[in-house]
């Protein structure tokens, strides 16, 4: 994920602003919907990801197993190894490469608490100090204003890329490895927050250190200028902002700064303005339950008609059918 073949004066050139990952972090929402400790005996094939596009959250507690991709090399995972799969996606946990998978959703799971699941499958011939044990998690992953960002995240996310950089996060590891392999009060509570934590920081440690080779709306973000700008208006989306505005905030004139930020993001500033604005919205609407007045007022708009017609020309429907949508496949789900 990261290349540490950089010296440091290159890593900072490419590194946004710490103010501006603040500011465009504050929306972060990673949260675990289902999460899986799993003992089981090799060999094994665990398949996960082909029933929805999920980020998936894997963590080795105890001994050693491959994460295998269609397409892609096998990637061995040993003991404190963690994963974060941000698109989710078919994919296998296997002792051996070539062991067949079963999908996880086949294997029976004792509750341990509302969203952690309890799977044992272990062989009784088969010596128990070669179990395996794998915290396992199935998550909502919404970067706020930033949800763009998701689609340039690389397929894997790995912890161990991190260590050097990032040693704090170590201790966290070796708190989930003890965790996972005892049974002390609390313990699922506790491994479904820290694998959470965990995963948050590598997203950020990711936008930190540039966004990988991302290019676009990303490569925004390591100019320090526009990396200003960019900040400021998802800092306050409502205000009343023109391109004169946006080339002050990057201390340049107004053509100078409108063919700039034109190049890298491949949009118009005040396309971008309106772009972000949409997607808070259908935000605020669907998932927070923000009336529609109150999401027109909150983003500038001088009334509700106005705002409708924006959101619709961006989203391709209106608010209201929007929200009737998201209420009507909740009700299905239930």
């Amino acid at each position: 994920m990261l290349d540490h073949s950089s010296d440091s004066a290159a890593l900072r050139s490419v590194t946004p602003s710490p103010d501006v990952v603040s500011e465009l972090l504050v929306g972060m929402r990673l949260v675990g919907l289902n999460y899986r400790r799993i003992q089981i005996s090799p060999p094994f094939g665990l398949g996960f990801g082909r029933a929805e596009a999920r980020a998936q959250f894997h963590f080795v507690a105890k001994g050693s197993v491959f994460l295998r991709r269609p397409g892609e090399p096998d990637q061995k995972l040993e003991t404190g190894s963690a994963v974060l799969l941000p698109h989710g996606g078919a994919h296998d946990l296997v002792s051996e490469p070539d062991v067949p998978s079963r999908e996880i959703a086949d294997f029976c799971a004792a509750p341990l608490c509302r969203t952690v699941g309890d799977i044992k499958e272990c062989a009784e011939d088969v010596c128990r100090s070669r179990d395996v044990v794998i915290f396992s998690g199935c998550m909502g992953f919404e970067l706020g204003s930033l949800n763009p960002l998701v689609a340039m995240m690389p397929e894997v996310m790995s912890v161990a890329t991190l260590l050097d950089r990032y040693p704090e996060i170590l201790p966290m590891l070796e708190a989930m490895e003890r965790e996972a392999r005892g049974d002390r009060a609390g313990f699922a509570g506790i491994l479904a927050r820290l694998a959470e934590v965990v995963s948050a920081f590598v997203v950020r440690a990711w936008i930190e250190c540039g966004c990988g080779a991302a290019t676009g709306w990303a490569a925004a973000l390591r100019d320090p200028r526009l990396g200003r700008v960019i900040a400021a208006v998802h800092r306050d989306p409502g205000r009343d902002w023109t391109v004169a505005d946006l080339a002050a905030e990057m201390g340049a004139s107004r053509s100078v700064f409108a063919e700039r930020f034109l190049e890298v993001t491949g949009v118009t500033p005040l396309r971008y303005l309106t772009d972000l604005r949409m997607r808070l919205a259908a935000q605020w609407i669907t998932r927070d339950r923000v009336s529609i007045e109150d999401a027109a007022h909150r983003l500038g708009y001088g009334s509700q008609a106005a705002f409708s017609r924006a959101f619709k020309r961006v989203v391709g429907r209106a608010p209201g059918a929007l929200r009737a949508g998201t209420r009507a496949t909740a009700d299905a789900a239930e």
